[in-house]
């Protein structure tokens, strides 16, 4: 099953974040939080997320990637220029509705390309 891994500068967003979506797809779905630095702070930790991102790919089939913000994207992107075997993408997707999304769609059985599309279909969504 594609994993799903919530990237922000905080530890307590992302947490929750993380939380939410869990509860939406279910116990199958591995979601990980990577939030805030490694000694607590705001910020964004490329170790944190490196390891966000192998927990939740326990299962082979992928990774789907959400961030909050401009250096959690861009330390995101680091990592990926690293790992070109596309096991892994970031979704272009709002990260509330986007991470919900991916992971209800995982939780369908749905591949790794059609998470990414789920989740990025998201930015289209309006609330009113």
């Amino acid at each position: 099953m594609v994993g799903i891994v919530v990237v922000s500068h905080s530890a307590e967003l992302a947490s929750g974040l993380s939380a939410l979506a869990a509860q939406m797809a279910g116990p199958d779905v591995a979601i990980e939080a990577a939030g805030g630095t490694a000694d607590g702070r705001l910020g964004t930790d490329e170790a944190g997320v490196a390891a966000a991102i192998e927990r939740a790919g326990r299962d082979g089939d992928g990774v789907v990637v959400l961030g909050d913000l401009g250096s959690s994207i861009l330390t995101v992107r680091s990592l990926l220029a690293e790992q070109p075997d596309g096991h892994v993408k970031l979704a272009d997707a709002p990260v509330v509705e986007g991470a919900v999304t991916a992971a209800v769609t995982a939780s369908a059985g749905a591949d790794l390309e059609a998470v990414v599309q789920a989740a990025e279909e998201t930015r289209d969504a309006r609330k009113l």
